[in-house]
């Protein structure tokens, strides 16, 4: 890298040290100059010389320039002897001189004469219309948009800290701030189209009824396929000979003339991992609670997830018929979670069904109707179409396959259509009982052919004008999926004081896991009653067992924080977890649970004790000797366990003891520590009832001081 002194690069402008140091200075330039020492380096050089030479025909005028030109005068009058020429030409180099002169003494009295050429840029782009490009963009592209020489956006982008060549890419926000310095307005097309398509404010003249989409939820073996089996077959085979061939995910009926669609998804987990992925389409959840069984875990997660998507609740009491059934006494628990039936002065819709007996279906139906009605659902066909997929695979003739669900507008064969991070052409579409269609309106599901790949379920789609607008748009979600990771600001304990005080968050949304019931509700009733006017505590999901990953999609969709008594996260769930940002926080103490809760509302939580989990091992053999004790046969699933390490034994997912390892060995040799996928024998102190299949967690506590606010 060439390197140069002030007074060295002065002699060779043919200036004095001071005068460019004053230069220097005057302009601006990013360069540290003290005196006439100071080392000039790299591109500096090169910027500091084109911008003296761009500037020393208007700002260094002096004596020795005006000999200069009076002497090209005489030359000119002494070489040509055709008087009319030397007239001529002594006429326009006197003219030429004043010009310059003249130009001088403006500046001399204040008035700037192209300070330099980012200003003259500044003035020739003002007012003009915003250009748009894309999420991230070459400079040889941008300078061609904006209209401005390659060196001219090298040299911006140097002063911006940002050293780029003529064919690298930059991001849109670096490509503003850059475009900025010449005046000029960008926007990011890509974010523009799918967010004008999905956000047009809509007509209230051109909005029509829709039919309502509906998702049924419930606990296992509670009867949720029987029902969509029984609604499927009653309403939607009637007159049809050859019966059902295939269903595509979503279907629709029909009832005294309105049409329900229904999705055919496996439950409350596909249920929040559409909404994670931005879709949220279900209108109405039909809770399906079996009348010999009642209230189970799945039961209360559909509720709560329901809930926390604030959607409308319609239970079906299924199995009426069977001899155990106790209506009553589903309702009664029911009531306990705040689903008060119609007949008890509730407001919560009770339907009896029975799915193998096909009874009370249409009464069902009417139901969910009613409630469709009551929330008004509307929808403009008039328009480009949005929506979201149901699913999607690949199938081997006919390329990728997907069940799209239309929220607004009208689907058409032929649109060109942007899918999440893949596009294409519509070729094909099919309705639910694969019959080929042109079009589908809003709250109807069609199977489409003609994407570049497959989707994933609960992806956004949007029509676009073109199909390669749609691979642009597709391109760059993909480019910022892949460089961004999960730039989203999750809440946690360390920083909800500071995000209360900033006005981020009004409600505080907790998801409480527990070894018991008692506790899990105890933590429950606690939590809500820690309620301020600034923010409100709400327990969006109490539960018995270990951190699902169920559990941490619905903290991810809630933006809500998981608290873990006596219990743990699953492995799946601590990557998604991590993955996502979500924060759990796990105690042996209840007390200390709510405490830290209320500490961090106030801004007054204490230097934050983190445990570090250290490494993991299954429990794969048991040995049992009289002057030992158990010793656990260990296989390492992650990390490393160290000798004297502290451990937890976890069983089913629930905590059961808490000590320290007293020996670890490799074969019969006693070592310090043993790697992942490595065996080993161990003994926990002070524990000797150890099961095959048991976890054995070692974990570590450091101390981290809380951030200053």
């Amino acid at each position: 890298m060439a390197r140069i002194r002030v007074y060295e690069l002065a002699k060779e402008m043919e200036i004095s040290s001071k005068d460019l140091i004053n230069f220097i200075k005057a302009e601006n330039l990013d360069v540290n100059v003290k005196n006439h020492m100071s080392v000039i380096e790299g591109e500096y050089l090169d910027i500091i010389k084109e911008f003296y030479a761009g500037n020393s025909g208007s700002n260094n005028l002096n004596g020795k320039s005006k000999e200069i030109k009076k002497e090209e005068v005489a030359e000119v009058a002494v070489v040509d002897n055709d008087q009319i020429r030397i007239l001529n030409e002594k006429q326009k180099i006197e003219d030429k001189y004043e010009n310059l002169v003249e130009k001088n003494n403006n500046y001399k009295k204040g008035k700037k004469f192209r300070k330099n050429k980012f200003e003259e840029a500044v003035n020739t782009n003002l007012n003009t219309d915003p250009i748009d490009i894309g999420s991230t963009i070459s400079i040889k592209d941008l300078s061609s948009k904006i209209n401005k020489p390659v060196n001219e956006v090298i040299k911006t982008l140097i002063f911006l800290g940002v050293i780029a060549a003529i064919n690298q890419e930059i991001d849109f926000d670096t490509a503003k701030k850059l475009c900025s310095k010449f005046g000029i307005e960008i926007t990011c097309k890509e974010c523009k189209i799918v967010k004008e398509v999905e956000e047009e404010k809509e007509d209230a003249s051109k909005l029509i009824k829709r039919p309502p989409v509906i998702t049924v939820m419930g606990h296992v073996d509670h009867g949720k396929t029987s029902l969509l089996d029984a609604i499927r077959k009653s309403k939607v085979v009637e007159g049809e000979a050859g019966g059902i061939t295939q269903h595509i995910g979503a279907y629709t009926v029909e009832i005294n003339g309105e049409k329900i669609t229904f999705l055919d998804t496996p439950g409350h987990e596909a249920f929040t991992a559409m909404r994670a992925r931005g879709a949220k389409i279900t209108d109405i959840v039909i809770l399906v609670v079996a009348a010999d069984d009642g209230i189970m875990p799945q039961t209360i997660e559909a509720i709560n997830h329901s809930r926390a998507a604030n959607v409308p609740i319609i239970v079906a009491i299924n199995k009426i018929d069977k001899p155990g059934a106790n209506i009553d006494r589903v309702k009664q628990e029911l009531a306990d979670y705040d689903l008060l039936a119609e007949d008890w002065g509730g407001k919560t819709i009770c339907s009896l069904v029975s799915a193998k007996a096909k009874i009370g279906i249409d009464e069902l139906l009417e139901m969910v109707l009613l409630v469709a009605e009551m929330e008004e659902l509307k929808a403009n066909p008039n328009r480009e179409a949005h929506g979201a997929v149901i699913e999607a695979n690949l199938d081997k003739g006919r390329g990728p396959v997907a069940t799209l669900l239309v929220e607004s507008g009208t689907l058409k064969v032929g649109d060109s259509i942007v899918v999440g991070d893949t596009y294409g052409r519509i070729r094909a579409m099919f309705d639910d009982k694969m019959k080929s269609i042109k079009s589908a309106g809003p709250s109807i599901p069609a199977e489409v052919i003609g994407l570049s790949e497959v989707p994933e379920a609960g992806d956004r789609f949007s029509c676009v004008k073109d199909e390669k607008t749609a691979r642009e748009i597709a391109e760059s979600s993909k480019l910022n999926k892949k460089d961004s990771g999960a730039k989203r600001t999750r809440v946690s304990l360390e920083d909800l004081y500071s995000q209360i005080k900033e006005g981020k968050i009004k409600e505080l949304d907790i998801i409480v896991k527990a070894d018991v019931q008692g506790s899990a509700e105890a933590i429950h009733s606690s939590l809500e009653k820690l309620s301020t006017d600034e923010v409100k505590v709400r327990v969006i999901h109490s539960g018995v067992g270990a951190i699902t990953e169920s559990d941490v999609t619905l903290a991810y969709v809630s933006d809500a924080i998981i608290i873990g008594f006596n219990v743990r996260p699953n492995v799946n769930a601590q990557n998604l977890a991590s993955k996502d940002m979500v924060h759990i926080q796990t105690y042996r103490v209840i007390y200390d649970a709510i405490e830290d809760v209320k500490k961090a509302m106030i801004g007054m939580l204490e230097p934050e004790k983190k445990e570090v989990i250290v490494g993991s091992c299954e429990v794969r053999k048991i040995y049992k000797l009289s002057n030992v004790g158990t010793i656990a046969g260990c296989y390492v699933l992650s990390g490393k366990i160290s000798r004297n390490s502290q451990v937890r034994l976890i069983r089913d997912g629930i905590v059961v003891f808490e000590s320290t390892l007293s020996s670890l060995k490799r074969f019969k040799d006693d070592v310090k520590e043993v790697n992942q996928n490595y065996e080993c024998g161990l003994t926990i102190d002070k524990f000797n009832d150890v099961k095959e299949g048991d976890i054995i967690e070692a974990f570590a506590i450091e101390e981290i001081k809380k951030k200053e606010l």
